[in-house]
């Protein structure tokens, strides 16, 4: 099979000659960091080699508690946020039919839902009204059990589970992956009798949807999480230690990042498609590179736009805007369905010129011509080209995007793998909400409150 492959020849344009391959021997000593296991955040590189260890035998195991989910639910949602949602939605979106749960005509395969990761009351509201008198199951996804959003929607999705399918029957459609020891989830999947999955002590959320994190939900969405593996594991191979710098794409691709970054004062990095199923693609990737390199005052500001869409929206910020961007853009070579656009005799809009032509005929001119303006408005472009959307590509660019994060965030001089940043919100959350324990940070808020009246 073909694989994805990286054009970076329009961003290396915008850098000094020789800058990307200046960089050759500080990706090598990321790679030998990564690989013998001397970095900072050393204790979260179980994705390091994830797929080429996931055994048959286990994806038997993910698929057989799907389909039972899939045999006995019209609906599966899914609790959880950050990493511990976004992978798998964003395989979902990328291979489902974007209006078959609108007319519920795929029988085959129950509604996939995403709750957890939002504290909307009109969301859950309309999340419970809606899944009344439906036969829903839920995959609860967290660690610990007592993340504020997810589990608060768990409680909720449990109780109502509970009350429309009776407790024993609720037992079987209620799936907890989580910690193997510890933790509110695992104590309660214990209690409670459910099928569970654990979470990997080694790998931290935004790299944990090659764990049943994200390929129970994807398997429930019937596809197929064997050829996602087998890209993944595909992928590790070509992005090795030893594959040359040239010709490792997760090496190239953080060269010239780092050194957009570091030398032409390229802060923002906006990683666009030209095909709307990969928006939620984009949404994990954002969170991959935010939370793993926005530390100690630095890091690259992941940005993303749907194009053409947001070419109405951002096109004029992003072609005549202040120049602290780049655009990675991934483009899929051949769409899964064809359209062509038809003849009109009366000829109205004027657009009989492209008829006869494929859509994608269409979206492709406009993909290069945006790619042309965007270099000559002084964006550097860097092109990540799959060759169609199925499960074994997308297991290629999930590999690929999280070689390429780690080697980055080193070559940044951060620790790519921790997120003290994201606890700041939750003290204060606490402390608004009178949780036993912050009875000081309370105090303080409060005061603080009362003197900025």
């Amino acid at each position: 099979m073909e694989n994805i492959s990286l054009d970076i020849t329009k961003a290396a344009q915008f850098l000094n000659a020789g800058t990307v391959e200046a960089y050759e021997s500080k990706v090598n000593a990321a790679q030998e960091a990564l690989e013998n296991g001397t970095c900072a955040g050393n204790d979260f590189l179980g994705w390091l080699h994830l797929p080429s260890s996931i055994t048959p035998e286990f994806l038997d195991e993910i698929q057989a508690c799907a389909n039972t989910l899939r045999e006995k639910c019209e609906v599966v949602v899914v609790a959880g946020i950050g990493g511990s949602y976004l992978g798998a939605r964003a395989v979902i979106e990328a291979l489902s039919n974007a209006f078959a749960w609108l007319v519920n005509d795929d029988t085959k395969n129950p509604t996939i839902l995403f709750a957890g990761n939002n504290i909307g009351e009109d969301y859950l509201a309309e999340l419970t009204e809606y899944l009344k008198n439906k036969k829903f199951g839920v995959i609860n996804i967290s660690k610990s059990g007592t993340t504020t959003e997810t589990a608060l929607t768990f409680r909720l999705l449990k109780k109502q589970c509970e009350a429309q399918r009776g407790k024993a029957e609720a037992k079987d459609v209620i799936v907890a992956v989580t910690d193997a020891k510890k933790g509110a989830a695992r104590t309660c999947a214990d209690k409670e009798g459910y099928k569970s999955f654990i979470i990997p002590d080694n790998v931290g959320g935004r790299f944990s949807v090659l764990t049943p994190v994200g390929l129970l939900p994807i398997a429930c969405a019937g596809f197929d999480v064997k050829a996602l593996v087998k890209g993944a594991a595909d992928m590790e191979k070509q992005c090795g230690k030893d594959v040359a710098f040239a010709e490792n794409p997760a090496a190239l691709y953080a060269a010239v990042r780092q050194g957009l970054y570091t030398q032409a004062g390229k802060k923002i990095e906006i990683v666009a498609n030209f095909q709307p199923k990969l928006h939620y693609f984009a949404e994990w990737w954002k969170q991959l590179y935010g939370e793993s390199e926005g530390k100690d005052l630095k890091g690259i500001f992941p940005a993303a736009c749907d194009f053409t869409t947001d070419l109405h929206s951002m096109g004029q910020w992003i072609q005549e805007g202040e120049r602290s961007i780049f655009e990675t853009v991934i483009s899929v070579e051949k769409p899964n369905r064809e359209l062509d656009f038809p003849h009109d005799e009366e000829n109205l809009d004027g657009l009989n010129f492209l008829a006869g032509k494929r859509v994608d005929d269409v979206n492709k001119m406009a993909e290069l011509g945006t790619r042309l303006a965007h270099v000559d408005g002084g964006v550097p472009n860097i092109r990540i080209s799959v060759p169609s959307l199925n499960e074994y590509y997308l297991g290629q660019l999930i590999y690929f995007f999280e070689k390429a994060c780690g080697i980055s965030g080193l070559l940044e001089e951060v620790n790519p793998f921790n997120q003290p940043g994201v606890e700041a919100y939750k003290k204060n959350m606490f402390a608004l909400l009178n949780k036993p324990g912050y009875e000081a940070e309370s105090k303080a808020i409060q005061e603080r409150l009362a003197k900025e009246k």
